[in-house]
């Protein structure tokens, strides 16, 4: 049956010649597989375009409860980016949300709250002109809430970590993602914006199975270092 909804393209990978495999997480039946052919030939090679990490689509696919892989009727781009594929920064930023998403979106339903948060986020990263260095921390913090893990403050983060062995050993840092939770302009040095960071996705481990090491995490560093 043929269905709207929009999506947020995750990654893909190539499949024999011509075609793709990609996971695009929607928000009427949350995250799906589909396989799309021929995007790789000669005469597709634009469409490959629309299949880029984070991009925004309006899709009509053909849905079937039962089907592992589904298939795209039509697709085009819900809102092209202004500034994150030319910008460095918000690039790398984009690179690394790209990895926690691929890393904790599991669910194979409908949450249009969760998918309205992803796209007003990369759609505020995308306008913003000054002030989005922090916006990974932000994110990772208010992404939190939607997998049902969020920390209701800092001191509740620090006790999870400290209970599970890992040693917290600037609370006063720690205290700022208060302030972040909120405002995700709220000044920091680069020194504490990296110790949050590390705590986070340290608090990410304890929730999320098979988090693993994200890869990304270096390069972020290197950008703001």
């Amino acid at each position: 049956m043929l269905q709207k909804t929009r999506g947020l393209v995750l990654n893909y990978l190539r499949y024999r010649e011509t075609s793709i495999i990609v996971k695009i997480y929607t928000e009427e039946f949350g995250l799906q597989t589909y396989i799309e052919n021929g995007v790789r030939s000669s005469k597709g090679k634009n469409k490959i375009a629309l299949f880029q990490p984070l991009t925004l689509l309006d899709l009509v696919v053909y849905f079937k409860e039962s089907a592992g892989i589904q298939r795209i009727s039509e697709l085009k781009v819900n809102h092209p980016y202004q500034s994150i594929p030319f910008d460095v920064t918000k690039s790398t930023i984009a690179l690394f949300i790209t990895e926690i998403l691929g890393k904790t979106l599991k669910e194979e339903s409908s949450n249009p709250s969760l998918f309205g948060f992803l796209r007003e986020s990369l759609l505020w990263l995308d306008q913003a002109t000054t002030g989005y260095e922090n916006f990974h921390v932000w994110f990772l913090l208010r992404f939190s809430f939607y997998l049902g893990f969020e920390p209701q403050s800092a001191q509740q983060l620090s006790q999870e970590l400290t209970d599970a062995g890992y040693r917290v050993y600037d609370e006063e840092a720690l205290s700022r993602l208060d302030d972040l939770r909120t405002d995700p302009d709220t000044k920091v040095s680069r020194s504490i914006r990296n110790y949050l960071l590390e705590i986070l996705l340290k608090f990410y481990e304890l929730h999320v199975d098979g988090m693993g090491e994200v890869r990304s995490l270096e390069v972020l560093r290197t950008i703001f270092s």
